[in-house]
């Protein structure tokens, strides 16, 4: 609904009309949540790639997003495609010039704006990735000097190769802000081309009020090199007289308190106006996830802001630590459930994507949502009596409403004691993404109360033993009585 030149005139007038008040933002209420357009939204998300601009069959993928109730993508801007993708103008010798772009692939980018803001799905932008320019993407990459017509490896001081894993930050690339270790004058000429780089994303996003900013994919690099990034954008939205928010997402998040770099985003709300937590859904598993990922955002909001995971892994068993499909969805939910505000499954092999698991669990979490908003609860797992680890997680507005996550079925011991009056009881089956029909209760306050188990089979509304092969788990519904 707000574009430059990909609705011609609605969607330009429609864009020089959003106010600051109307693009996404930490809600008034709560900030640690969003809101957008005035209204407070929880930003939910599952795609089938990363770099979501260049997919082919855009419009029906965002389509099938928006049917279950997604409505939450991750744009990273790739270069690690074929050569006839990358952000740069590929000459007749199959070298780039740095002074010319790719047509292609910056069309695809502002018709992706366009076509999501039409849908209300919020993009979070990452301007750089390591893997992009490290290991066999660097022979590649148009910013390689043996791939380019405007600087030599004498200039730059580039080598012709990189074979140590990005994670080890030898890529002299992520140092071309002076200041840094491995910063040398040479690099100035580096930084003058990103510059032009990301000059050119906001020339198209910063109209938008659908956008998020991240500086990086699950960085090691020191957090300068974010910084002048952050700064870069803010400056430049300024310019514009619009406000934008920005982060950075450090690799190390998923180490909770042994961390080194991802405590930098605690006390610096003013650079890091949200925080993105992702990695802390890789290597950890059940109540050890819910214990780091409760850690990240208790000191994230001792100055309060919104909380994302644009990446939730599960799926494909991989080394660092991703676990199975079933891994992600219980993820997912924990995240849900603690305090998050924005979810989104890690595209395939190493999440779930949008697969039909995927779906099932967006659709069930708005089931959720239109029955308890998570910025009116937060976590309350005080709640729990005799609780086992990772049996069930909630979250609250004690004595009003309560979300009990049963992550494999079974059941949960709910303190409603000092608590008045009567509760109804709903099921939210996570494997399906539907209500629970035939399963509806009333519980009484003032005691401790038994919640489920459940286990149902929703094709022929039959209880079963066990519940589905699948167990993604359960969702109970507790929430004041009408009578």
């Amino acid at each position: 609904m707000f574009g430059k030149t990909w609705l011609v005139g609605r969607g330009k007038e429609a864009s020089e009309r959003m106010t600051n008040e109307d693009r996404i933002q930490p809600y008034v209420k709560n900030p640690r949540y969003w809101q957008y357009k005035g209204e407070p939204v929880l930003l939910l998300g599952g795609s089938k790639t990363d770099h979501i601009f260049l997919a082919d069959e855009l419009e029906a993928h965002l389509d099938e997003m928006v049917e279950v109730g997604a409505n939450f993508v991750r744009c990273t801007m790739s270069q690690r495609e074929p050569i006839e993708m990358k952000p740069h103008k590929l000459l007749p010798d199959k070298t780039f010039d740095l002074e010319q772009w790719n047509e292609e692939y910056w069309a695809r980018f502002e018709k992706m704006l366009g076509w999501t803001a039409e849908r209300d799905i919020f993009v979070q932008i990452e301007v750089w990735d390591r893997f992009d320019v490290s290991g066999s993407h660097w022979q590649d990459s148009p910013w390689n000097p043996g791939r380019n017509v405007n600087y030599s490896y004498e200039e730059t001081g580039f080598a012709e190769e990189y074979p140590d894993p990005p994670g080890k930050d030898k890529q002299p690339f992520f140092h071309s802000i002076p200041g840094m270790p491995n910063y040398d004058a040479k690099l100035d000429l580096i930084r003058g081309y990103q510059e032009r780089f990301v000059a050119k994303i906001l020339s198209y996003s910063l109209d938008c009020g659908h956008v998020l900013y991240c500086m990086d994919n699950e960085t090691s690099t020191p957090a300068p090199w974010g910084q002048y990034w952050m700064k870069f954008i803010k400056d430049r939205a300024a310019e514009k007289g619009v406000n934008v928010y920005t982060t950075d997402m450090f690799d190390d998040g998923w180490k909770g308190e042994e961390a080194e770099h991802i405590p930098v985003l605690f006390d610096h709300p003013d650079e890091y106006t949200f925080a993105d937590i992702s990695q802390v859904n890789s290597r950890n598993f059940h109540e050890l996830h819910w214990q780091r990922m409760q850690w990240l955002i208790e000191n994230v909001c001792r100055h309060p802001r919104p909380v994302n995971n644009v990446k939730i892994y599960g799926g494909g068993y991989a080394r660092f630590g991703t676990g199975g499909n079933e891994d992600g969805i219980h993820r997912f939910l924990r995240n849900v459930i603690g305090g998050c505000a924005g979810v989104r499954f890690h595209r395939p092999r190493s999440g779930n994507g949008l697969n039909e698991r995927a779906k099932a669990i967006i659709a069930a979490t708005r089931k959720l949502e239109s029955a308890i908003k998570m910025w009116d609860v937060e976590p309350h797992m005080e709640l729990l009596i005799d609780c086992e680890p990772n049996q069930a997680y909630v979250a609250a507005k004690p004595g009003e409403q309560y979300a009990v996550y049963l992550p494999n079925g079974g059941g949960a011991k709910l303190d409603l004691r000092g608590v008045e009056g009567s509760f109804d009881l709903k099921w939210i089956s996570v494997t399906e993404g539907e209500w629970v029909p035939q399963r509806r209760a009333t519980v009484e306050g003032g005691d401790v109360v038994a919640i489920g188990p459940c286990y149902y089979d929703l094709q022929t509304y039959r209880r079963t033993e066990t519940g589905p092969a699948y167990g993604g788990g359960w969702i109970a519904v507790v929430t004041r009585g009408e009578g």
